[in-house]
């Protein structure tokens, strides 16, 4: 496969991803009128692949630093594949839940009344500090994600270096504050 090839595959997942999750924070893709019972379970699923996939982040930099490859792209594939399935269960859930979820939204009514917010404080602007970074990286690392994978697969060595200085870091934010967002917007669910 040639340098080309991949960038345009990269680019259109990346592109195909991104439309996706708008359309579906948008409600543009209808979803059905009553979600399937699994659906309330699903952000903790979420949560749960964020966070297993930041320890596993934080073990394959141990092991690439100690040397040991083998156990660094095993590691990384099982990271990828876990990463995988947090986007497929996060668009499932986007697309089964037609209510949104607001921080703050104590009594579920889609709205946030000016007691609401003074319950809330200054904890919402905390909550959007994090989250806004969140999704903007998260939509970032998408195509640093595929590249440095695809690069380290292919053992080009010294282009996935230089990927993953940028992509590496990034990555682990956004699983890192993916947790820290779950926590923060729990109680406000209301299923």
């Amino acid at each position: 496969m040639t340098d080309k090839f991949i960038f345009r595959f990269v680019a259109g997942v990346t592109i195909f991803v991104i439309t996706v999750v708008i359309l579906l924070n948008r409600h543009l893709i209808p979803g059905p009128a009553t979600p399937p019972t699994f659906t309330p379970y699903l952000p903790l699923l979420n949560a749960f692949l964020n966070g297993t996939c930041s320890v596993l982040l934080l073990t394959s930099l141990y092991f690439i630093k100690n040397g040991n490859i083998t156990v660094h792209k095993r590691l990384n594939i099982l990271t990828f594949c876990l990463s995988s399935l947090f986007l497929v269960s996060y668009i499932l859930f986007h697309y089964l839940m037609r209510n949104d979820t607001m921080y703050g939204d104590i009594d579920g009514d889609g709205l946030l009344s000016k007691s609401e917010l003074t319950d809330v404080g200054s904890l919402r602007k905390i909550y959007l500090w994090i989250l806004v970074p969140h999704i903007v990286l998260a939509a970032g690392v998408l195509p640093l994600i595929l590249l440095s994978f695809y690069r380290g697969l292919q053992m080009q060595v010294e282009k996935h270096k230089k990927l993953v200085r940028w992509a590496f870091p990034i990555w682990l934010f956004v699983t890192i504050s993916g947790v820290v967002v779950y926590l923060m917007i729990k109680p406000y669910y209301h299923f």
